[in-house]
Parts: C-alpha cells; sequence; structure tokens
C-alpha cells in the first residue's frame, strides 16, 4: 500500500503505523524526562531518591538518641550546636560558592595568575586558545576588548602559587566551588532537557539576570563558613566538658 490511497486519505494500514510512530516518540520522550529527572533528585537507598533518603536519615538521627538515652538534654545541647551552625552558618555558605563556583574560580585563578606574571613565572592566562583575525577589535574602534577564557581550577592547580593562596586556605575553598560547579553543570544540563521536553515553554526575554557576586560576597561566604565550624567545634567542646564535669 501506498502513504495514501485513491482518493488522498490514509489507509488503515499507514493510520496504524502513524500511530505506532506516534507512540514510539512519546514513549521516548518519557524516558529522556525519567532521565533528567533521576540525574535532578541524585541518587538514594533502597527505593527512596536523594531527598527522601536524607529526611529519613535526619529523622532516625534525632529519634534514635531520644529512645537510647533517659536524658536527652545532652542530646539537644550537641544537636542543637552542631546543627544550628550548619544551617545557620556552614550550610548557606557551601551553597553559595557551590553554586557560584566557576565565578570563585575565574576570581581567584586572575589573582594568582598577576601574581605568576610579577614573579616571571610562565602562566596559561586562563585561555589557551589562539587568537585569530576574527578576534581582533574593528578598525578605529579601541574601545572592543578581545574576550578571554575563564580561569579553571586545572589552571589554578597547575603552576605555583602565593603563599597566601595557603594560609587563607584556598586549596579548600577551590576544591568546594570546583566540585559545585560541576553539580551545578550537570542540574542546568538537566534541567534544560526537561523544560525542553515539556509542552510549556517561558519566554526568555521575560527571565532576568542576577548580578555577578563581587568579592565582598565571597569574602562573607567564606567567613560564615569558618565562624559556623569555630561555632560547631566550641559548641561540642563545651558540652562534653560540662557533662565530664558533672560526672
Amino acid at each position: 500500500n501506498g502513504d495514501m490511497d485513491a482518493r488522498g486519505g490514509f489507509t488503515l494500514e499507514n493510520e496504524s503505523r502513524v500511530e505506532e510512530e506516534e507512540l514510539g516518540e512519546q514513549r521516548d520522550d518519557d524516558a529522556t524526562v525519567l532521565t533528567t529527572a533521576s540525574i535532578i533528585e541524585g541518587g538514594g537507598i533502597l527505593c527512596m531518591n536523594r531527598r527522601q533518603t536524607w529526611t529519613v536519615l535526619v529523622y532516625l538521627t534525632t529519634l534514635l538518641p531520644a529512645l537510647i538515652f533517659s536524658d536527652i538534654g545532652p542530646v539537644l545541647s550537641l544537636t542543637g550546636a552542631v546543627g544550628g551552625s550548619c544551617i545557620s552558618y556552614i550550610g548557606p555558605g557551601l551553597v553559595y560558592l557551590g553554586c557560584n563556583g566557576e565565578s570563585f574560580l575565574d576570581k581567584v585563578g586572575g589573582w594568582v595568575d598577576r601574581w605568576r606574571r610579577s614573579k616571571g613565572y610562565t602562566t596559561n592566562s586562563g585561555g589557551t586558545e589562539r587568537v585569530s583575525e576574527d578576534d581582533l577589535p574593528m578598525e578605529g574602534d579601541a574601545t572592543l576588548e578581545l574576550a578571554r577564557a575563564a580561569f579553571t581550577y586545572a589552571s589554578i592547580q597547575d603552576g605555583s602559587k602565593p603563599l597566601w593562596y595557603y594560609l587563607f586556605l584556598f586549596p579548600w575553598w577551590c576544591s568546594i566551588a570546583n566540585y559545585g560547579a560541576e553539580r551545578m553543570d550537570k542540574k542546568v544540563a538537566a534541567a534544560t532537557a526537561l523544560s525542553n521536553s515539556s509542552p510549556m515553554h517561558e519566554d526568555d526575554g521575560n527571565k532576568e539576570t542576577l548580578p555577578p557576586p563581587t568579592n565582598w560576597d565571597f569574602t562573607v561566604t567564606v567567613f560564615f563558613i569558618l565562624f559556623g565550624l569555630v561555632s560547631a567545634i566550641a559548641g561540642v567542646v563545651s558540652n562534653v566538658s560540662v557533662q565530664l564535669g558533672a560526672a
């Protein structure tokens, strides 16, 4: 049979074939949605996703000590010291540093690159790509600047680094920022694929662009993380010392 019959309409055989093809495309779209949704939710244990797993773990960590100890005052003191510091200071700081990991690495890479240049060390300047004639500014327009490739975690690690890089714990901050940047790329790619498979699409022209983080923003972020760590350690030590003195 041809695609159309003598009167110009689809035959029954061709109609069934078209329906099968449409159902196959729909199944592929459903599989894509499930795959991207699983990437966004992350992995968990048993039949739970990551969010449900963490909810159960937090519930068990609060339930088991209450069932074991007759006096939960020390337990509440420890959980308040550690949990309060994590929720109020450490957690928000790590989330902000991870979500803006690429900007943080670019800033630190620029600082390290300037130090390397001042000391006469070789540097990749954050961009190893060659400049072509098309990249050069137009004749008569001196305000145009060449686009510079952003510094990455690999460019920071590859080469000499100043003393302040280690004194201010930048290896730790850069590692957190690099991990967050990699995870953010995967999340954004999965969310983009999920939104593209959805029948509803938002108008990109109505989306607002947030300003890039500044040096002061990252300074406050690092201060929050350090302050939270110090608060958690001080709270645990004080609670343990009180319990040992009471015993």
